[in-house]
């Protein structure tokens, strides 16, 4: 099934979405990923990450080409989205046809739409204006193996740059030691460049990382079994924000 193509807006400005603030005034942002979440209960995972103080929702979008999985489409996002207008939707899309995607989660609640370089290609700046335009924060990522140079053409249209730490596809896998100074490279970057995007690194996040994923200078760090392992929602986030404190 094909998505209707993208409007075509190019002079369209909406009032953008924000980035939530960090919660309870840290520095450093906790976004747990659903993909770790009980499938059965989605809005229950929901409830349970925000009474323990997190907005920031991390939501993966495979389509078993780019990544060899499945997740959810639009339609979930959608009614995850009737749940609340407090959360802040990060639609990190994993996906061989970004384009196709843009306009399906704009329309279901995203505030945040990430695309790949590696899918995207020479198109990735002209989509992250495209994002940008549709009033979202407009986000790009990058595989373990794929060098931060290929991000650089694109930077200064990005809000967010994605670091992952794992192969995308699966939850649960450990972190890839040496992906952390691509972190230390993008704050060079935007120092150097002047430049405001957040760092966000997902992949093997937990409480013996995060320390070092913050130390290397990032900003948002996603964590998905870290966050649901054993339903200790509360007990979990607890236990990150400790580890991620005792660096900042």
């Amino acid at each position: 099934m094909e998505f209707p193509p993208l409007a075509k807006t190019p002079n369209e400005k909406k009032e953008r979405a924000e980035f939530p603030s960090p919660a309870r005034g840290r520095a450093v942002h906790l976004a747990p990923s659903l993909l770790a979440a009980d499938f059965a209960n989605l809005a229950g995972s929901l409830t349970a990450v925000r009474q323990a103080g997190c907005r920031w929702i991390h939501l993966d979008i495979m389509d078993g080409h780019f990544v060899p999985n499945l997740t959810f489409g639009p339609p979930v996002v959608e009614c995850l989205r009737r749940v609340s207008n407090d959360y802040f939707f990060d639609v990190h899309l994993m996906v061989s046809d970004p384009k196709a995607y843009i306009k399906p989660f704009v329309q279901a609640g995203a505030q945040l739409i990430t695309i790949h370089v590696e899918a995207a290609g020479e198109e990735s700046t002209a989509l992250l204006r495209q994002i940008r335009r549709q009033g979202l924060q407009a986000g790009i990522s990058l595989r373990p193996k794929t060098p931060v140079a290929d991000l650089e053409p694109h930077l200064e249209h990005a809000d967010l740059v994605l670091v992952m730490t794992v192969e995308p596809g699966f939850g649960g896998q450990k972190l890839i030691p040496n992906t952390i100074n691509k972190v230390r490279d993008l704050v060079h970057l935007r120092e150097q460049r002047s430049l405001s995007y957040l760092i966000q690194v997902d992949g093997g996040i937990n409480t013996s990382t995060a320390g070092l994923a913050v130390a290397a200078g990032s900003d948002v760090l996603v964590a998905g079994s870290a966050v649901f392992s054993g339903g200790a929602v509360r007990d979990n986030v607890k236990a990150m924000r400790k580890s991620m404190a005792a660096i900042r």
